[in-house]
């Protein structure tokens, strides 16, 4: 059935229900993240009672955001990508070399395929998961030849879930389910909109005007690969499929609290600086600089003469002291306390070390989200191309921490209370690991990689201080008679 331009306009303008009900949310937390003009565009602070619209507006402007969630989401992607994936192409850039030039440009903006993870990253820790499209342009190509002299390739696109609008998920034969149908927001241009549906079978492209309410211009064209090319990001999955949870959920909610707060404190340092003066009407007060002159009523009544509203100002440390005790409660929901500690804080080395755990398993299961879906984007990429995907991508999945300062001084204290060489031997070996000294190499005098043989490495005698001949054989019985005071026989 043909659709006329209105049934097409509210076709395109529809939304599945937890669009609508997220919808909001989103918002809130994308310009909690942002920041700046769009936190107070979103006019998120709680109103006062009798608060006009310009003072409101004021107030919005004088209010300074100390933004946590950018912070804290910073931290864990700098985490991360602090060692970059490791991805094995097994002689794919061989059968296509358009793999390696997605590598280097991935959205075909000059972002490296590690930048574009990055964004990922930071996007789907954001909302709880993002959308990334993976499409190639219909040039009428022939052969492999003629896409590469055209420039044509496939390339990835992040969507936020504010634009996608509406989803569908069924389950496959095989028991697995996939996306079935998707809906988004690809331009917006003043008052005209393109809003794209994509089925197995067709994608449909609406030009809106927004402001008739109607449709100018309804496309239809078959989908060729007979599947949807995206894939849904998580950074942390829900129980909804196609919703994450974001890192920042509860977060943002304090760091508003936070905003609400300065705001009192603004407010109150105003009050304290510049009282407020209360007069009778007729009395002329025309302004409250220092020497102002104010003149009253000749029979003023001695009770109604002006005086100067007292503020207390106590209660600003009250309030400052409520902004550290959130700030503490952010950092114990994100697990980043000991990391983003400025001051010395009172934490046995069990709890920072069970924190150092705890933000271990959330970045690794970040980094698993992560693994999946390049796997999945690279897997669409061979499909355009047709190849077949038989690479494999792996994302660090080690994250833990170390107080150093910590171990040390226990191993010191250890090596104070032992006298047994054994254990005098395995703590200095621990120290070396730590201080990340190589005592082969030391002796050597010659780089060794891990688990290799030295070239110049020859079984040889080594002697105690006391005299004592060992038989080393390999470079691990090297280091151990290194630490244990050995020297070169």
């Amino acid at each position: 059935m043909e659709l006329t331009l209105q049934q097409a306009y509210q076709r395109a303008t529809s939304t599945n229900s937890l669009y609508s009900r997220q919808q909001k949310r989103w918002q809130f937390l994308l310009d909690s993240y942002n920041g700046g003009d769009d936190f107070r565009n979103g006019a998120y602070l709680h109103r006062y009672q009798l608060e006009n619209d310009g003072e409101y507006q004021q107030r919005l402007k004088n209010t300074p955001l100390d933004n946590q969630c950018k912070s804290l989401i910073s931290l864990y992607v700098s985490f991360l990508f602090r060692e970059e994936p490791s991805r094995d192409w097994e002689g794919l850039f061989e059968i296509n070399p358009i793999l390696k030039d997605i590598l280097e440009d991935a959205d075909l903006d000059g972002r490296s395929m590690n930048a574009f993870m990055k964004d990922v990253a930071i996007w789907s820790s954001v909302f709880g998961h993002t959308w990334v499209c993976v499409a190639k342009p219909d040039v009428g190509a022939v052969t492999l030849a003629d896409e590469l002299a055209q420039g044509v390739r496939p390339y990835l696109s992040i969507m936020s879930p504010l634009v996608v609008t509406d989803w569908a998920w069924k389950r496959q034969p095989n028991g697995a389910y996939g996306l079935d149908y998707i809906k988004y927001v690809e331009e917006v241009n003043d008052t005209l909109s393109v809003i794209k549906e994509w089925t197995r079978e067709t994608i449909t492209t609406y030009t809106l005007d927004n402001t008739g309410r109607t449709a100018t211009d309804m496309t239809v064209e078959p989908n060729g690969l007979g599947r949807l090319p995206f894939i849904c990001v998580y950074a942390e999955r829900s129980a909804t499929r196609g919703l994450g949870v974001s890192m920042i959920n509860d977060i943002a909610d304090q760091q508003l609290m936070i905003a609400n707060e300065l705001s009192e404190i603004y407010d109150s340092i105003k009050l304290d600086t510049h009282p407020s003066l209360v007069a009778t009407a007729a009395t002329n007060v025309t302004g409250a600089a220092s020497g102002q002159v104010i003149t009253i009523e000749e029979n003023l009544d001695p009770a109604l003469k002006p005086y100067v509203l007292q503020f207390q100002g106590g209660q600003i440390g009250a309030i400052y002291d409520s902004i550290n005790n959130r700030k503490k409660m952010i950092d114990s929901m994100g697990n980043v306390g000991s990391v983003r500690a400025t001051e010395t804080r009172e934490m046995s080395g069990i709890a920072i070390e069970t924190e150092f755990q705890l933000l271990n398993a959330r970045l690794s299961s970040i980094a698993d989200n992560l693994e999946l879906a390049e796997e999945a984007i690279w897997q669409e990429v061979a499909a355009y191309l047709g190849i077949e995907w038989t690479g494999t991508i792996d994302y660090p999945d080690n994250f833990a921490l170390h107080n150093i300062d910590n171990e040390l001084d226990q191993l010191a204290k250890m090596k104070a209370l032992s006298t047994l060489p054994e254990v005098q031997q395995e703590i200095d070996k621990r120290i070396a690991e730590i201080l990340d000294i190589e005592l082969l190499e030391q002796a050597l005098g010659t780089e060794v990689e891990e688990g290799e043989q030295p070239i110049n490495f020859v079984a040889h005698n080594m002697i105690a201080p006391d005299g004592t001949v060992m038989w080393v054989e390999t470079p691990a019985e090297h280091d151990a008679a290194i630490a244990a005071g050995y020297t070169e026989g």
